[in-house]
């Protein structure tokens, strides 16, 4: 009797776990992309080259990020998109996340 509920209850034991495990993941990338934006944001707030900005950026970010720079009047913006990994259900977006500063004072392009 025991092992007919186990047949049954293992399935559902699997894709639970298989869930969690995809949500962990998830959230992994999503931490690695605001770490990312948040420190190309800082470097490109100094003034840095765009391609400093990118390496920055490529060594906190989970690998095939995408990176955006844009450098407005008052701020530059750094948006770091990840594709997606999981799959388990390969329809769910990549993580993505994006930082503003503020110029450094002498830094402005």
């Amino acid at each position: 009797m025991a092992t007919a509920e186990l047949a049954v209850a293992l399935p559902a034991v699997v894709l639970v776990l298989a869930l969690c495990l995809t949500a962990m993941t998830l959230g992994v990338d999503l931490v690695r992309c605001e770490d990312a934006a948040r420190a190309g944001a800082r470097a490109a707030s100094r003034g840095e080259a765009v391609t400093l900005v990118r390496e920055v950026v490529a060594s906190r970010a989970p690998a095939g990020s995408t990176v955006e720079v844009d450098a407005e009047a008052e701020t530059v913006t750094v948006r770091v998109s990840a594709p997606g990994r999981v799959r388990l259900l390969p329809a769910l977006p990549g993580a993505r996340a994006s930082a503003a500063a503020l110029w450094e004072p002498g830094a402005r392009p």
